[in-house]
């Protein structure tokens, strides 16, 4: 009886928590206890604003016992003026505070600059209010000296000195060079699939150069410190001797769960003299002087090869014999299969990565996927975490010689964490938060299944609730402790189900669910989605019960 009195009375075992909604200017505070029943158990409840300390003192009498709780307040405009609203409930207290401006007001950040710069600001916490913006990634990496890749878990170092730095090429070229070109038989005639075409044809993952996208950075194989490809790795019919640890197969890892490949690793600390020199960066250019940028070999089309090509160049007699030749009245002095634009002869990996099959593979769209083109885990030679993945054919060498590594498993410094590792600021729950959201947006879609990479088969459900959300909690603090300051978060309410251990049944349910709705579907990882719906489970628990569950999903919390 004393213990669960101790543990009901003990302010620690209190928990807060804070929400906000864009545009509305209402702060709310759910404080509960699992083995408290506040309804009926915390008599005499009061509540006093103490401003200048920022802070919520609350107290009441439980078993004739006084508890005196202290919470911070997040950095927010509160109206001083406007009444404490304040219930017990059967499972929480309900808090409401109400603002002079919204928590996303321009106004509130502005303050909120000021005051981190006054006050003894939190680092870390700094950084992860910061976007995650790609160009800014760019821009710091290029004004490095050098840049080398640390594993985050273990700072182990996996590349040797990077400097040229460039964004990865989109996934869908055909259908931006139909945009920016047009295909009309006319002016441009299928300009749009040639350069496309020839694009492809260059694409290779060049030494020295790194390429970023929004989730991931790919670097050249040879650019990867001790990495080579076993020939004896590649084929699984006979069992494979591993004289040592230097390959990690991810059968040895998890049961054999990667289609029977390895990554290996030169453990004889064989080092690759690096490479100085100039990687020139491609270029498309045409006659009009329009410019469209390359990652990789350089390419560039002149006004003569553009004749040679069959583009048209004289745009003067192109317009005027624009009625005459096809659009008005079909008549044109070449034939109809010889306006056919020729055909560029593409390598198989060449065509795979012009079908964007080669893009990022954090949260590969439908689209992206093909039988033709395995994934194979990268994982740490030290640690075994897994760091990125590699596309890769039959021969099990990647296809485009890149590896996919993800910004929330990498580091550039040594000591993860510092102000100088660039990445410090991504983890997987932000870079899927931002994710669903581009895809929400491009889908028109608020309904997503997660499914696994390799066997295809759904292991996530989620419904986007609220994309406005903001929120921060923490335990209680005692009248003797010293109070730390807090921060809102930008998040975004879901509602989900883990599908991972469903029967066939419900899996028919599922996919019965997902065709009724037209729901978004992504393919990831399968240890990636496992950490995500640890992650989905450990913020439901963050909530009271009564808030935990609605229409049979359970209710959950990302951030931005």
């Amino acid at each position: 009886m004393y213990s669960e009195l101790h543990t009901s009375i003990n302010p620690r075992k209190w928990r807060f928590t804070w929400e906000s909604q864009s545009h509305i200017p209402t702060l709310r505070l759910l404080l509960f206890n699992p083995v408290t029943t506040p309804s009926t158990q915390c008599i005499n409840l009061k509540l006093n604003l103490v401003i200048e300390q920022s802070l919520l003192a609350v107290s009441f009498f439980q078993d004739q016992v006084e508890v005196s709780l202290r919470v911070p307040i997040p950095r927010v405009l509160i109206d001083v003026e406007s009444p404490v609203n304040f219930r017990a409930l059967d499972d929480h207290i309900e808090v409401k505070l109400a603002l002079l401006l919204p928590v996303d007001h321009p106004l509130v950040s502005s303050f909120d600059s000021v005051l981190h710069l006054e006050d003894d600001y939190d680092e870390q916490n700094g950084v992860e209010l910061q976007p995650l913006l790609m160009d800014s990634d760019i821009t710091k990496l290029s004004s490095m000296e050098g840049v080398h890749i640390y594993c985050r878990s273990c700072s182990t170092k996996l590349s040797r000195s990077l400097r040229l730095f460039e964004e990865m090429p989109s996934v869908n070229w055909r259908e931006v060079a139909d945009n920016w070109f047009g295909n009309c038989c006319c002016s441009f005639g299928g300009i749009s699939e040639k350069i496309v075409s020839m694009y492809a044809k260059s694409y290779t993952c060049a030494i020295g150069m790194c390429l970023l996208n929004t989730t991931s950075v790919v670097l050249c194989k040879d650019d990867i410190e001790g990495f080579r490809f076993p020939e004896y790795c590649q084929d699984y019919e006979c069992e494979p001797d591993f004289a040592d640890d230097s390959c990690l197969s991810k059968d040895m890892l998890d049961n054999g769960n990667n289609h029977g490949k390895a990554v290996c690793f030169d453990t004889k600390s064989e080092r690759m003299n690096d490479v100085d020199g100039k990687i020139e960066s491609g270029a498309i250019e045409v006659s009009n002087g329009d410019r469209l940028s390359g990652m990789f070999q350089t390419l560039e089309v002149t006004k003569s090869e553009t004749s040679n090509l069959g583009f048209c160049t004289d745009t003067k007699n192109n317009v005027e014999d624009h009625d005459i030749e096809c659009c008005a009245h079909g008549v044109s002095e070449l034939s109809r299969e010889e306006q056919k634009p020729r055909n560029i002869e593409l390598k198989e990996n060449q065509k795979s990565f012009l079908n964007g099959f080669l893009g990022s593979v954090f949260m590969a769209k439908s689209s992206n996927i093909s039988k033709d083109v395995h994934w194979i885990e990268f994982l740490c030679p030290q640690c075994s975490c897994l760091l990125g993945a590699y596309p890769s054919g039959n021969d099990g060498e990647p296809l485009d010689s890149g590896i996919h590594l993800f910004k929330c498993y990498i580091s550039t410094c040594l000591r993860v964490g510092r102000s100088s590792d660039l990445f410090r600021k991504y983890n997987l729950e932000r870079m899927f938060t931002n994710q669903l959201l581009e895809s929400a947006k491009d889908e028109l879609s608020f309904r997503t299944v997660v499914r696994d990479l390799h066997t295809k088969c759904p292991m996530l459900k989620i419904i986007l609730l609220n994309t406005n959300s903001w929120y921060c909690t923490d335990y209680c603090f005692g009248t003797v402790e010293q109070v730390t300051k807090i921060d809102l978060h930008p998040t975004i309410k879901v509602l989900f189900s883990d599908c991972s251990k469903s029967t066939e049944i419900e899996l028919g349910t599922i996919e019965e669910w997902v065709t009724k709705n037209q729901a978004d579907e992504v393919y990831m990882l399968q240890s990636q989605i496992r950490e995500l719906v640890e992650t989905l489970e450990s913020a439901n628990k963050m909530l009271p019960s009564s808030h935990s569950i609605l229409q049979g999903l359970s209710l959950s919390s990302l951030r931005k």
